[in-house]
């Protein structure tokens, strides 16, 4: 191990959400201030910091968040999981939106970020990211918990 770093109290869990629009078809915004706010406000020092989305067809992931990287993840999931290739949801769900479960089951629903002396442990060009999948503009929610010490 290098630089290792120890630190000693007892563990606190704080708990937010964090609320915003989305347009849908991988519209991806990014999350990075608001969680790091989030971290800040915990008053904790060390600790992980979980963020979390409800529902079956967002996610979570790390990018570049720049218009040419947002581009081609969007061009990227548009050739693996198109939203022109029958889906079986879409046999009993109206919505027509199977392929956003699909997408959404790739990434995954939550995603975990390490923090010390109150700051994320990101690497220079990683921002957290919310990417919405569904067919249609949404409400979204996502749950931000952290544990740590102070």
């Amino acid at each position: 191990m290098t630089n290792a770093s120890t630190a000693t109290g007892i563990a606190t869990v704080v708990t937010d959400r964090i609320h915003f629009d989305t347009q849908g078809d991988a519209d991806t915004v990014d999350l990075t201030a608001e969680v790091r706010e989030f971290v800040k406000g915990t008053g904790l020092s060390d600790g992980a910091v979980t963020v979390f989305v409800p529902g079956a067809t967002g996610a979570l992931t790390t990018l570049e968040f720049e218009p040419g990287v947002v581009q081609d993840f969007k061009n990227l999931f548009d050739r693996i999981v198109s939203p022109a290739e029958h889906y079986e949801h879409n046999v009993t769900h109206p919505d027509v939106n199977g392929h956003a479960h699909v997408r959404a089951g790739l990434l995954g629903p939550s995603l975990v970020f390490p923090f010390e002396g109150g700051e994320l442990c990101l690497g220079r060009w990683q921002e957290i990211c919310f990417v919405c999948f569904d067919n249609r503009p949404r409400e979204r929610t996502v749950i931000v918990q952290a544990l740590g010490v102070r």
